[in-house]
């Protein structure tokens, strides 16, 4: 970056915990001043201090399934650094198993959906008028789940499909301006390593289980000039699990 040039700005949802939190610290340290966002606004607050750089970070609490809130999210991310280059839609309710699709509450199945899809549609739309000044890029956070599933995960599976197909019809949209990709991961471990057994490791072609780190690379990359013929693509992360074949023996 050239002295005198304004950093570039990242907004980064569900940045308290997790892979949010990994793009948000890569971001960081690759020169970004990065807005931290996350429905629990004592843990985003956490994660900024943590990250040691209060010049370049600023926590919000919001929650993106309320447009109210994502709209004073993204206003409040251009009062304090002026600009948008990057947003990441990371924000999501983890849990994948809810109950027999016979059960599941439509209640339940709103709040997945509501938090997973739809705030990904509120944080574009509010995002898209600064992302076109700037021509900068959109990274979604998707999951494996859009190309494979277990059983009695219906909600949240559709809701990282949709986020796949609302990938690709933002980069139809938006282009040339802005680009627009999608991540797909798969097991990524957030904890202590020693957590996890041999077996975890052994049953990815790539040798381990994933990291946020490896994530963030990717969304770095994405939104660079490099990635600049890229765009309404989906690039799964995930040890090369979904192409290995299982039979039971």
């Amino acid at each position: 970056m050239a002295q005198g040039e304004k950093k570039m700005v990242a907004l980064v949802t569900g940045a308290a915990r997790g892979i949010g939190r990994g793009i948000a610290q890569r971001l960081l340290a690759e020169g970004y001043a990065v807005v931290l966002a996350d429905i629990d606004g004592a843990a985003v607050a956490g994660a900024a201090a943590a990250l040691g750089a209060p010049d370049a970070v600023l926590a919000l609490e919001a929650d993106v399934a309320d447009e109210q809130p994502v709209q004073a999210l993204v206003a409040r991310a251009l009062e304090r650094f002026g600009r948008l280059d990057l947003l990441v839609n990371n924000a999501a309710l983890a849990r994948a198993h809810a109950a027999p699709v016979h059960e599941l509450s439509l209640t339940e199945w709103n709040r997945v959906i509501g938090t997973n899809l739809t705030g990904v549609f509120l944080c574009t739309k509010h995002a898209v008028p600064h992302l076109k000044e700037s021509r900068g890029s959109i990274v979604n956070i998707a999951s494996t789940r859009a190309l494979q599933s277990e059983p009695d995960t219906e909600a949240y599976s559709a809701s990282k499909g949709g986020v796949v197909a609302l990938t690709h019809a933002l980069a139809m949209s938006l282009g040339p301006e802005i680009r627009v990709n999608c991540v797909s991961p798969g097991w990524i471990h957030n904890g202590d390593e020693a957590e996890l057994r041999p077996v975890d490791h052994q049953q990815h072609p790539a040798g381990r289980v994933g990291r946020a780190g490896d994530i963030a690379e990717l969304v770095l990359y994405l939104a660079s000039p490099r990635a600049g013929f890229i765009t309404g693509q989906n690039f799964v992360v995930d040890g090369g699990m979904t192409r290995k074949m299982i039979y039971e023996e």
